[in-house]
C-alpha cells in the first residue's frame, strides 16, 4: 500500500550549517520516499532536481525571524523563483501581529505575492505558537486577503514551539477551504502527522520524514492503518 502521508510532505532541511552535500542527499531521499517537495534555504540555490521526477522545490523567505523589510523579502523571493523555486514559504513580521497591525502583514504578503507568478505557490508562516487565537485569525485573514496560497503554522525555530492541533484547526476553519494549511514544527510521529491532517492540514513540513513514513508503513503491515 502506498503512503497516504508522503504526497503531503515538504521534506525539510533548514539548519544553518547545511552543506551542498546535505541538500543533494535530501533530494535523493525525497525522491526515494516519494514526498511532494524539498524545503531548503535560499543560500543553497540553485539545486539539481531530475527533470520529470515531479519533486517540487520550496524555499524559505525572511526566515526565521520575519524581521526583514518588505523590499528584502520581495528581492529574496524573486531571486529564489529565478533560481528555480516552485514555492516560497515567507515569514510574517510577528511583531506586527502582536500589535494588531494586520494591515502591515497584508501589505507585506501582497508585495511578496507580486513577485511570485502563478502557478508558483506562496505560503505564509504566521508562527502560530507565539500568537493568541485572535492574532492567528487576524494573520490568517490578512494572508487570505493578500493572495497567499497557504498559511503555515511555524518556522520550527521559535522558542514558543511549533504546530499544534488547535492552531491548525483554527487556521483551517478561518481559511474555510480558500487556502491550504501547512503544519510544520515539532511533528515527529505518525500520530502527530495524522492529528494535523485530521485537524485540517493539507501539507506537512517534516524533517524526520523517513522515520514517520516507516512508522506509517509498519502500521499498514500490522493492519492498524486508517484513512486519516
Amino acid at each position: 500500500m502506498s503512503s497516504l502521508i508522503a504526497p503531503l510532505v515538504d521534506h525539510t532541511l533548514l539548519k544553518p550549517d547545511t552543506t551542498a552535500e546535505d541538500v543533494t542527499a535530501l533530494i535523493a531521499e525525497a525522491l526515494e520516499l516519494g514526498v511532494y517537495s524539498v524545503c531548503i534555504s535560499p543560500a543553497m540555490l540553485p539545486v539539481s532536481i531530475p527533470e520529470g521526477s515531479g519533486l517540487k522545490l520550496a524555499v524559505v523567505c525572511g526566515f526565521p525571524s520575519g524581521k526583514h523589510t518588505t523590499a528584502s523579502k520581495t528581492a529574496e523571493a524573486a531571486e529564489s523563483i529565478a533560481l528555480g523555486a516552485d514555492e516560497v514559504d515567507m515569514v510574517i513580521d510577528l511583531g506586527a501581529a502582536k500589535a494588531g497591525r494586520f494591515d502591515l502583514i497584508e501589505a507585506d504578503v501582497r508585495a511578496v505575492r507580486g513577485v511570485i507568478p502563478a502557478p508558483r505557490i506562496l505560503k505564509v508562516i504566521i508562527e502560530s505558537a507565539a500568537l493568541t487565537d485572535e492574532e492567528i485569525v487576524g494573520a490568517t485573514l490578512a494572508s487570505v486577503a493578500a493572495g497567499a496560497d497557504f498559511v503555515k503554522t511555524s518556522t520550527g525555530f521559535h522558542p514558543a514551539g511549533g504546530a499544534t492541533v488547535h492552531a491548525v484547526s483554527l487556521m483551517a476553519a478561518t481559511v474555510d477551504g480558500k487556502l491550504g494549511v501547512k503544519a510544520s514544527g515539532g511533528i515527529r510521529t505518525i500520530e502527530d502527522a495524522r492529528a494535523m491532517i485530521e485537524a485540517g492540514a493539507t501539507r506537512l513540513g517534516l524533517s524526520g520524514t523517513r522515520a514517520i513514513l516507516e512508522e506509517e508503513a509498519g502500521l499498514v503491515v500490522t493492519g492498524v492503518a486508517s484513512s486519516y
